[in-house]
């Protein structure tokens, strides 16, 4: 017999499905995009480049340490506009967007992470990527990293899936990228939910239910070591997405987790191969000075697999922030769980966990 409360998440799913489909900005194909650069593809200029030269120099006098850096110590008084724009297209547009000609080669490598910590103080509010209290990640094969199911897939070069990041917005700036391989690719989760709809609406209702997620051993005060969250989320108008397999395979890794039903297995596997489907994807390679924004509601992103140089100087080398932003959607109260605090105006999301310090390290740890 279903309790009162299934009775009740069976009525609102019947709600959500009636739905159908979403529309808007969010919408997009691959396909399309690709022939549609000028609307996701923004060119510094020479004046907003000296701007951020200039503000690194500044910074630099206001405020040496960099984790302190706020957008009065990083002016950037002509950039600034476009910025507007730009994180208007990231939060209710498309979803993502490419900034070229970041003067990332005029830096020595404490001032390119400046530079990259100053323009996001732009862009939103950083938070912690992992237990060791990064505000800023490095991208990078560490090269001795053992594989298992803990793994942070960004510190090897193997391909990493289509997944969600913990924040609002993902901002990923090259300092080098590989020789052969490294691609990014990004895809709509608003278009991944319609075509599921068109072919196995029964699979879509599946992936509005809980799964068993893990932490990977990043464990906030308070919680346990897995949790529950269903991958898609229709809240308040917006269709919003929180997704990572390799999470749920490290849930999987506990004998006292549940094993996917045939049916959970069956709606994960159609979402990834929709996912990387060439029509519904778009792929594009960062080169130096690329910055690749993204909307972790409502966009999933990957990497290919890659081929390193042999040189550990000339490895392919990603720096990451995770931003929070005050101005974002409202998010369903389960995202707690992941997120700690989901109050609009407010800093959320990223990873906390008890006795950890905010820091930006020069290298990978």
């Amino acid at each position: 017999m279903l309790t009162s409360l299934q009775m009740h998440f069976s009525e609102v799913l019947k709600l959500i499905l009636s739905k159908n489909t979403y529309s808007g900005p969010e919408a997009w194909y691959g396909s399309d995009m690709k022939n549609q650069q000028s609307s996701w593809l923004y060119e510094l200029t020479a004046i907003e480049i000296e701007e951020i030269k200039q503000a690194v120099l500044l910074s630099k006098k206001t405020q040496p340490d960099i984790v302190k850096v706020t957008q009065q110590d990083f002016p950037l008084p002509t950039l600034e506009k476009n910025i507007l724009a730009i994180h208007e297209q990231v939060l209710r547009g498309c979803g993502f967007t490419v900034i070229r000609n970041f003067p990332i080669e005029s830096f020595n490598k404490e001032d390119a992470i400046r530079a990259s910590w100053g323009l996001g103080c732009h862009l939103g509010d950083a938070v912690s990527q992992n237990a060791l209290g990064h505000m800023i990640g490095h991208v990078k094969a560490i090269g001795n990293e053992i594989k298992t199911t803990q793994t942070r897939t960004y510190r090897t070069n193997d391909l990493q899936p289509f997944h969600t990041d913990s924040c609002d917005m993902v901002a990923l700036f090259c300092l080098r990228p590989a020789p052969t391989g490294g691609l990014s690719s990004i895809v709509s989760a608003v278009t991944i939910h319609n075509e599921m709809m068109k072919i196995r609406q029964d699979l879509v209702e599946v992936l509005y239910q809980p799964f068993n997620i893990g932490r990977k051993g990043e464990i906030p005060e308070g919680k346990e070591k897995t949790y529950q969250m269903a991958i898609f989320h229709d809240y308040k108008g917006y269709l919003s997405i929180m997704h990572d397999r390799n999470f749920i395979d490290n849930a999987l890794s506990f004998d006292d987790v549940p094993r996917l039903t045939p049916l959970q297995e069956e709606a994960l596997d159609m979402l990834d191969s929709l996912a990387a489907d060439e029509n519904l994807r778009l792929d594009f390679k960062l080169e130096i000075g690329d910055i690749q924004l993204a909307h972790n509601h409502s966009i999933l992103h990957a990497r290919t697999k890659y081929q390193d140089h042999k040189d550990p100087t000339l490895k392919r080398h990603m720096l990451r922030l995770w931003l929070s932003q005050p101005d974002g959607r409202p998010l369903p109260p389960v995202f707690a769980e992941r997120y700690s605090n989901i109050e609009l105006g407010s800093k959320r999301g990223g990873i906390v966990v008890p006795g950890m310090t905010e820091k930006i390290p020069m290298e990978p740890e």
